[in-house]
């Protein structure tokens, strides 16, 4: 691809209230729907020193993109919802990572010991920063050092993080409960046993971070649409809905995986027609979720 193509815009349908390094704010300070909005892995951002460091060249970098992911949010953005999207690449830090999920093996030496979380996606390559990819190999010409990474959480993770803490607790204190609708896309799945792939899947932790009711609506609305649709297989939700979900006390996060085939073309690069029905979809799922309360005696436990 050439640098011109790196270079294409998909503006928004307004300009962002807010713009940091970190993220683009659109909607309100104060939440106008119980609904907060999150896309994590659509950052298009490359800072030259990431580019220098790579060993691959950006079109391999971008592979780890949601891609256009950003785009599926904007009718939300156009009716005023409340939406945070990255700015920096997937390649710079991972938003859906823990702080410590760090892949020791790409890091400088240090005399300091770190506490770091060898978790799962973190044996695989794809921790708060990634380190390699199957189909490509290493990422990274050289270790990382702790304090670029260090840099890069405090200007970019934890701001991202605390502003959905933020925008939730002011839905929840305005409407009684909020829910994070964490929208994110996935390849197309391989089809089991000649039965149909779902096409999209919502992740709520098995069950841990939103009200079986919501996701069970989410679902229904999906299917409406014509949608195969799924649930916790085999996207069940990472850290973002770990540390926002909390139905205890009224917060809920639902992760929403999107077939990229359904918007984009077959080289997975530029929307098609089809987008304006996807973004009708997560249009009517944020609206339908908006008006669903997540128990039965909320209203009265509430009052």
């Amino acid at each position: 691809m050439s640098g011109k193509d790196h270079n294409v815009q998909f503006p928004a349908p307004i300009a962002p209230v807010y713009a940091c390094p970190a993220y683009y704010r659109y909607g309100p300070e104060l939440p106008q729907s119980p609904i907060i909005v999150s896309v994590p892995h659509a950052g298009r951002h490359y800072p030259a020193n990431v580019l220098s460091h790579a060993r691959v060249d950006r079109d391999g970098l971008e592979r780890l993109e949601d891609r256009l992911a950003d785009l599926l949010v904007h009718k939300l953005i156009a009716a005023g919802q409340c939406v945070f999207i990255a700015r920096q690449a997937r390649a710079v830090i991972d938003l859906n990572r823990a702080e410590n999920e760090i892949d020791a093996a790409m890091m400088a030496a240090s005399s300091s010991r770190r506490s770091v979380l060898a978790s799962a996606k973190v044996r695989g390559g794809l921790g708060l920063v990634p380190r390699r990819l199957s189909a490509l190999g290493d990422l990274w010409n050289g270790p990382l050092g702790w304090d670029e990474l260090d840099r890069r959480i405090s200007e970019y993770h934890r701001p991202y993080h605390q502003v959905l803490h933020d925008a939730l607790h002011m839905a929840r204190d305005r409407f009684g409960h909020a829910i994070l609708l964490d929208i994110h896309s996935m390849p197309p799945l391989l089809a089991a046993n000649g039965a149909p792939s779902p096409r999209i899947i919502f992740g709520d932790r098995f069950g841990r971070s939103a009200s079986g009711r919501l996701l069970a609506l989410a679902v229904e609305i999906s299917r409406a649409h014509g949608l195969i649709a799924a649930q916790n297989h085999p996207y069940p939700g990472n850290y973002l809905l770990e540390r926002h979900g909390n139905p205890a006390h009224n917060i809920h996060a639902i992760q929403c995986e999107i077939d990229r085939s359904l918007y984009l073309d077959a080289a997975f690069r530029w929307p098609t027609p089809d987008l304006s029905r996807i973004q009708r979809v997560v249009m009517d799922l944020a609206e339908g979720l908006a008006g669903e309360l997540p128990q039965g005696d909320y209203a009265q436990a509430a009052e």
